[in-house]
């Protein structure tokens, strides 16, 4: 028989946010070109996913790569390599680098930085601050941009927008969807002195429940004030979600596997500065309105905020102690150890980390198992066990806030546009990530 397909993936459990099926999925070039019953003859090479599901592939729509600037903690080609060999098929890159990216010639940059080196697909965030709105629209619309970033909270890095007046005149300056880091600067500012040296259980003490809170409700003000899409980022509190439930006019959300995973005061006591991001991880109770935000459908996303330092860095007394943990490789085995858990559906997680990305920011031709869409895979054993380890864990950093988790669901393939980058825990194909396109940012195609 003529081989019509460079890939066929059989006999794998295809998961979709509407369902499971036993299907077998054919690829040509980079993209689906045909789902349904196939014979291994009509392919060019075919993989064999018995007892394996079939994932769209995962994207992580924030995470820090450190690059440039602060390549001593973390690089582009380091960091989407840790990606890949845990299950993540595309990555957004955030703004707070060194320096950070608020002109259309950074942006292009890191552009650069990424071509050839990166294993995943990728785009990139403009910075937004007081003195750069009006370079905004044209970084939005540049290809490779997922968005505009905006920190109303100081956080690792100088971006900051705290005031009411500069969030307005950011929203009016953009079209698209924009995300922000939600923590009132002011009351931080006021808090900063309640930090205890020395002593981590204190960081939910300065950045307190009210910080976030109060923040989300200026932004939920001025986003329905303005009639922008707004994304906000890393959601830490009940309080906050029973405001977002009221807000999905305007407001999409995000949390984190390690406000889903860690809660206080345990993770300071065993975690101490490893354990220190902003927002804080916070006491169960927050923890457990999470899961009921997520199960209800008012979290439209999970991703990792990836934002490694090094040990050394983060053995450094409090407050001294920078905010953030590295977790792009951590994400696909701790969300899927709660799958088995019985926290969500494994048909949550995808839309959470798929169909949910695709749907917020407007990817093109990514998160969904169908044809003419790019053939990005994420293949999971949910029945396999290992401990994630330092040692297991790629980051340059070199460490991980999961040692020691035992984990059940697994990555075993990472396919990327029709091509194998990771497969059984080996990295097969370098530096062949693209940047992300984006429906609203689509170019006139040459006919």
């Amino acid at each position: 028989m003529t081989q019509t397909y460079d890939l066929i993936l059989k006999n794998g459990t295809v998961v979709s946010p509407g369902g499971e099926e036993l299907v077998d999925v054919a690829v040509r070039g980079e993209k689906i070109v045909a789902i349904g019953k196939f014979e291994a003859s009509q392919a060019g090479e075919v993989y064999d996913a018995t007892g394996l599901h079939i994932l769209p592939g995962v994207i992580d729509s924030q995470v820090h790569f450190r690059e440039p600037g602060l390549e001593h903690k973390a690089d582009l080609e380091t960091e989407a390599r840790s990606a890949a060999l845990g299950g993540v098929t595309a990555v957004f890159e955030m703004p707070n680098t060194n320096p950070s990216t608020t002109t259309p010639e950074m942006l292009t940059d890191k552009l650069a930085r990424a071509k050839g080196r990166m294993d995943v697909d990728h785009a990139f965030y403009a910075g937004a601050t007081n003195e750069n709105p009006h370079l905004l629209a044209e970084m939005e619309q540049m290809q490779g941009c997922c968005g505009v970033k905006v920190f109303m909270g100081a956080s690792t890095g100088d971006l900051l927008v705290k005031d009411d007046e500069g969030v307005e005149a950011v929203l009016r300056a953009i079209k698209r969807r924009a995300a922000f880091h939600s923590e009132d600067e002011y009351r931080l500012e006021e808090r900063r002195s309640l930090a205890v040296e020395g002593d981590w259980h204190s960081h939910i003490v300065v950045r307190d429940v009210e910080a976030a809170v109060s923040s989300t409700r200026r932004l939920l003000k001025i986003a329905r004030k303005t009639g922008k899409r707004i994304h906000v980022l890393h959601i830490s509190t009940a309080e906050e979600m029973e405001l977002l439930r009221d807000a999905k006019d305007v407001a999409s959300v995000e949390v984190l596997p390690n406000h889903l995973t860690l809660a206080a005061p345990d993770c300071y006591d065993r975690l101490k500065g490893f354990a220190q991001q902003n927002p804080p991880v916070r006491e169960q109770r927050h923890q457990d309105a999470l899961w009921r935000a997520l199960n209800a459908g008012i979290v439209d996303v999970v991703a990792t905020d990836h934002a490694p330092h090094t040990r050394e860095e983060k053995e450094r007394p409090y407050p001294a102690s920078p905010s953030g943990m590295p977790g792009v490789q951590t994400f696909v085995p701790v969300m899927l150890t709660h799958v088995n858990n019985g926290k969500l559906s494994l048909r949550r997680f995808v839309e959470l980390t798929s169909a949910g990305p695709q749907r917020v920011f407007g990817i093109a031709t990514k998160g969904r198992i169908a044809e003419g869409y790019d053939a990005d895979f994420t293949i999971v054993d949910m029945k396999h066990k290992q401990t994630i380890t330092h040692e297991w864990a790629k980051a340059k950093c070199g460490w991980t806030p999961y040692d020691g988790f035992e984990a059940q669901g697994w990555p075993v393939a990472t396919i990327i546009r029709g091509r194998f980058v990771m497969r059984d825990g080996e990295i097969t194909r370098q530096g062949g990530g693209k940047p992300v396109r984006f429906n609203e940012t689509l170019e006139p195609a040459e006919i």
